[in-house]
């Protein structure tokens, strides 16, 4: 199933459209997504605006980054770790 893509102005739109009285179920079938998907940007994304909302996309996708590449380090260090335990 492809997964949509939606951009920080169109999630910032319907959180302030719930937030002005507009439906949960009316914004869903707008956007075409489940209840759940849009509970699940209120409780994340609530408050923000899409400035905000932008930026805050930008440092998941660098932590995400940092993570692999420390996950990489780390492997690294064990396997050379393991290889001088060996020789001695």
């Amino acid at each position: 199933m492809k997964k949509k893509r939606f951009t920080e102005a169109q999630i910032s739109l319907a959180i302030k459209e719930y937030e002005q009285g507009k439906k949960v179920a009316d914004i869903c079938r707008e956007l075409s997504i489940s209840s759940n998907t849009f509970y699940r940007w209120k409780n994340k994304y609530s408050g923000m605006d899409s400035e905000m909302l932008r930026k805050y996309k930008e440092l998941e996708r660098e932590n995400a980054q940092l993570k692999r590449m420390y996950a990489d380090i780390s492997l690294d260090h064990r396997i050379l770790k393991d290889i001088i335990e060996k020789k001695l």
